[in-house]
């Protein structure tokens, strides 16, 4: 649910709060730092990134944002959304992903820096991630957005985060045009393992299931029903935008994409699962170090480039 391709040795599930919040803090610094770049790979040169700060009801959030050089026309808007389980992970780590986007779809891409638990619970991340989104198009003039051309993008929890917003945004607006959810989450009730892969990837380093489990226990509080935040348990998924959906076959969380393909498909949405088989679990944020990154990045581009500018 990070960046992390090594074996992961800290034992979550042992670990006290403050533990949780100094090991994120450290596995952020190696993402954002320029060692850390030989496995999140290089920002494309074609974009500017910027950081810039946004106010909503009772909180600031972080924004990365992603432009590409001399654009001189309002661009469509993919609001993007980092894995970490809820409880790590920073915009950084997707640079790579996210600057190729702007510069070739072209688009303005927002990284939302979302908050994270253990101090903010879910559906906090969830919040954050809509009221931006919402923010955004309320303020298209001066981001230099079309607001009629919007797509979300999202990896790991960050996937599940863009999935909701997408729940969201067909109740309440505003209408999007795609959505591309990279290895997600989608089941975070008690029942979020029984799913065969993680039975075949029980040994996969990328995702531990301890991990997992910690991440669960500690981004959800007791007050809330996990179903509510778990796209996979939605009664209804009719009415949705266009869904990429990009798996890794050595990934425990494959089949929580697979399944929400199948259920997007049977609910009429417009759904497309895309398996990458020798790819693990947060192959887009370790370009360097798994080759299925380059292409399942050009799908992704295709796909977005297709339904924002049609």
């Amino acid at each position: 649910m990070g960046t992390r391709i090594l074996r992961d040795a800290l034992d979550w599930e042992a670990m006290t709060d403050d533990q949780v919040i100094a090991a994120r803090e450290k596995a952020n610094r190696a993402a954002s730092s320029r060692a850390g770049r030989i496995v999140t790979g290089l920002p494309d040169r074609r974009a500017r990134i910027e950081e810039v700060t946004i106010d909503l009801p009772g909180r600031r959030l972080m924004l990365r944002v992603h432009r590409p050089r001399n654009a001189e026309r309002a661009l469509p808007l993919i609001v993007s959304f980092h894995g970490g389980g809820f409880i790590s992970g920073t915009a950084a780590q997707n640079d790579w992903l996210n600057s190729h986007l702007a510069a070739r779809c072209p688009a303005v891409v927002v990284a939302v820096e979302y908050r994270l638990a253990p101090e903010h619970v879910l559906p906090r991340a969830i919040e954050d991630g809509y009221d931006t989104l919402a923010r955004i198009v309320d303020e298209a003039t001066g981001w230099g957005i079309d607001p009629a051309a919007l797509a979300v993008v999202g990896e790991s929890a960050g996937g599940m985060i863009a999935a909701l917003v997408a729940l969201r945004a067909r109740k309440d607006g505003p209408p999007l045009r795609a959505q591309v959810l990279n290895y997600p989450s989608t089941d975070w009730t008690e029942t979020m393992a029984d799913y065969p892969s993680f039975v075949e990837n029980a040994d996969n380093p990328t995702l531990p299931l301890s991990r997992l489990r910690a991440a669960r226990t500690l981004s959800v509080p007791p007050t809330l029903d996990p179903n509510t935040v778990s796209p996979l348990k939605f009664g209804n998924l009719g009415d949705l935008p266009p869904a990429l959906v990009v798996t890794a076959a050595l990934d425990p969380l494959a089949d929580h994409g697979r399944r929400y393909v199948e259920r997007l498909s049977d609910d009429g949405t417009d759904a497309r699962l895309s398996c990458y088989p020798k790819a693990t679990h947060s192959f887009l944020s370790t370009p360097r170090l798994v080759p299925a990154a380059r292409p399942a990045r050009r799908e992704i581009l295709a796909f977005l480039r297709n339904h924002l500018h049609p």
